[in-house]
């Protein structure tokens, strides 16, 4: 295990590791190669993966940016913390309490906190929001926007989209035409690799470096998107059936989808075989300029010493199903959206080389971050700590994990949606529907086959039904002390 800061005790802030978390933006869990997915060049995340722990059956607790990354940050529920959808108001996180230990706290890229500029407890923010913003902060200006203003350049964006005649057929697949360096993720990363290299060294250091990418746009740059264009890559089958047997609220989401070109998208219902495979090349080459960039940071967090002693953990906010069944981007219940890589990597303290499959909520890595800190988790906390599995311990897993999502101005086709996970069933339940979603993920692990009206699947969707009830009850029950402090 090594030392964890709290054995020593927060008086020797020497021992407490520098820990380095990196977030990316609508990253599918099938996108490292090292996890065995060949189709796409991530060698820093493999060397992740190699030399670390991967947690394989990872799972958000929300199906959008916002509430996921509240989720992360705060160690409860989205339902539980209050923010629900993107620009909910989300001013208050962990990242106080390590400041607070005595950790310097930078932030270098997306939060996506609410405001965006929020301290957060972050001593130092370079904010970094979403490349194509339009329903909200569509007049704020970060970093990024400052760099491109301050060399004359315009920056790529929606309404210079819409001017292409091929807009349509593109389905939100750009090239980023303008200087490799301007692009969003390249500025995030360089921007680290900036800080880490000319700032004066501190430690114990917490350094989250958040990459827009691969959200859409889907734009990488030319030279990484050349490699990709001749690749073969897995394209989604999708039957009328399966999306016959979707409930009204995804049919309604899919509709929404092709008549607001939400991101860039312009999506249909019949994309090609080509239009796919061009989508999934721009955002497989995204993948890989971003791990180039997480190379160029580990390296100079390594020239600077503070890999020494350091805890790198990589995850993203969700996934985006690229045309998996009929849909795009997220706000659905699939393993494209829920699913999301989980990786933990500290030579000397745990042992590397370790994929684990047992379910884990992604906030779960939240305890093992005030543990290396030194810093109690308040008992009212819903994450569950990694920390037994992160030692060789005896983990088998969560039972179940659970991702919700409520209306917003996307997913206008429900009120509340509700997943709960098991490791071979998955239920979807929308409030005052009769209609949802029930798969059996060791049959059909790619979700084709929703089996909520079959009769021989009655008694499992009634226990996973509730499963659901009791742990809204107990999730009440457990964080009922929270809003005190407030009151």
């Amino acid at each position: 295990g090594g030392d964890t800061g709290q054995e020593k005790g927060v008086d020797m802030p020497d021992a407490r590791p520098n820990i380095i978390l990196i977030i990316t933006d609508q990253q599918r869990y099938d996108t490292i190669n090292a996890l065995g997915f060949n189709y796409v060049d991530t060698p820093h995340l493999d060397r992740l993966v190699n030399e670390g722990t991967a947690f394989t059956r990872n799972y958000v607790t929300a199906a959008s940016c916002a509430p996921s990354r509240a989720s992360l940050f705060t160690g409860y529920y989205p339902h539980t913390v209050g923010v629900l959808k993107n620009a909910d108001l989300w001013r208050h996180s962990w990242v106080e309490d390590l400041a607070t230990a005595g950790y310097h706290c930078v932030n270098i890229g997306k939060m996506h906190t609410f405001p965006y500029e929020t301290p957060l407890g972050f001593h130092e923010r370079f904010v970094v929001e979403n490349k194509d913003r339009y329903l909200e902060g569509r007049w704020f200006f970060d970093r990024w926007d400052m760099a491109l203003q301050a060399q004359g350049l315009v920056k790529q964006q929606r309404e210079i989209y819409r001017q292409r005649p091929d807009y349509n057929e593109r389905l939100g697949a750009f090239t980023w035409d303008l200087p490799e360096k301007t692009h969003s993720d390249v500025f995030v990363g360089e921007t680290a690799a900036w800080w880490v290299e000319h700032k004066p060294h501190v430690e114990p250091l917490f350094l989250e470096v958040g990459f827009p990418g691969p959200h859409p746009p889907y734009d990488p740059t030319p030279r990484y998107l050349e490699r990709y264009l001749d690749r073969d890559l897995p394209l989604p089958e999708v039957t009328p059936e399966e999306l016959d047997a979707q409930p009204p609220a995804q049919k309604e989401l899919r509709e929404h989808n092709t008549r607001i070109d939400h991101d860039s998208i312009a999506w249909t219902h019949t994309p090609t075989k080509e239009q796919l495979h061009r989508l999934r090349a721009h955002y497989m080459a995204n993948v890989t300029m971003i791990d180039d960039q997480i190379g160029q940071l580990l390296a100079a967090l390594e020239r600077q010493g503070y890999l020494e002693n350091a805890v790198v953990i990589f995850t993203s906010d969700h996934g985006d199903c690229l045309g998996d069944h009929g849909h795009i981007q997220k706000w659905t219940m699939y393993e494209a959206i829920t699913r999301t890589p989980l990786i933990v990597w500290a030579p000397g303290r745990f042992e590397g080389g370790r994929t684990l499959d047992g379910l884990c909520q992604q906030m779960d890595i939240a305890p093992v971050i005030m543990e290396l800190a030194g810093v109690e988790t308040p008992a009212s906390w819903e994450a569950e700590s990694l920390m037994p599995a992160l030692r060789g311990e005896a983990w088998q897993g969560r039972p179940h994990v659970f991702c919700e999502h409520p209306r917003d101005p996307i997913l206008t086709g429900t009120e509340w949606m509700t997943m709960v996970r098991d490791r071979e069933w998955k239920l979807v339940h929308y409030v005052d529907s009769p209609e949802g979603e029930l798969y059996d993920l060791a049959a059909d692990p790619g979700e084709h086959h929703n089996l909520w009206n079959d009769p021989s699947c009655a008694a499992r969707k009634e226990e996973l039904v509730g499963v659901l009830r009791d742990w809204l009850i107990r999730s009440n029950l457990r964080s009922a002390d929270r809003s005190a402090p407030w009151r």
